[in-house]
């Protein structure tokens, strides 16, 4: 995958923090690709960040962290619950802070996570970073290849390993899983 969200997720904290802003950086404990709780481009940016989980409460740990944050920046937001979608939206509209979040909406399978699909019901704004398949489309779904050859079946995430995901556009992704799904 190209650099996309990551970095543009760094940038973002970047200029908050160059007006002296408060932000608080989350990002899930599932992807380790680059050590727990750091958010790192695949340009080679990296900050270390406060990690979630399943069962984490966002709506009281962000309330505990800070008195009055600016900006709450979320990575791998694919990962959040439904339930933590909900308390998002309470930082918000409680404690009045800004919170933007990062994620991809289906899995390598071409199904929606429940964090993105929350996500995209509850949101005041959504904003799309455009990245392009190898041939030249707009990139919509994610392939997992192993070794190089397109996965379709399996766990929803495999982190680590010798898998690779690759943005690619949806007559390429239908494509290969008819190729390969047999």
């Amino acid at each position: 995958m190209g650099a996309g969200k990551s970095l543009d997720l760094l940038k973002t904290a970047y200029n908050y923090e160059e007006r002296n802003k408060e932000i608080q950086l989350f990002t899930s404990d599932i992807d380790d690709r680059f050590g727990v709780r750091n958010i790192t481009s695949r340009v080679g940016i990296s900050r270390e960040a406060h990690g979630y989980h399943s069962s984490t409460n966002l709506f009281e740990i962000i309330k505990t962290l800070c008195d009055n944050c600016d900006c709450i920046l979320i990575d791998e937001a694919q990962f959040l619950t439904k339930e933590q979608v909900w308390q998002l939206t309470d930082v918000v509209d409680e404690l009045n802070y800004t919170v933007i979040t990062y994620g991809i909406r289906n899995d390598y399978m071409g199904e929606p996570f429940e964090g993105s699909t929350y996500l995209m019901a509850l949101a005041d704004k959504i904003e799309e970073l455009k990245t392009i398949c190898e041939f030249g489309d707009k990139a919509t779904m994610n392939m997992r290849c192993i070794d190089g050859v397109p996965v379709f079946k399996g766990e929803q995430f495999e982190i680590g390993g010798n898998e690779s995901y690759t943005p690619v556009c949806r007559k390429y992704f239908k494509k290969k899983r008819k190729e390969f799904n047999k």
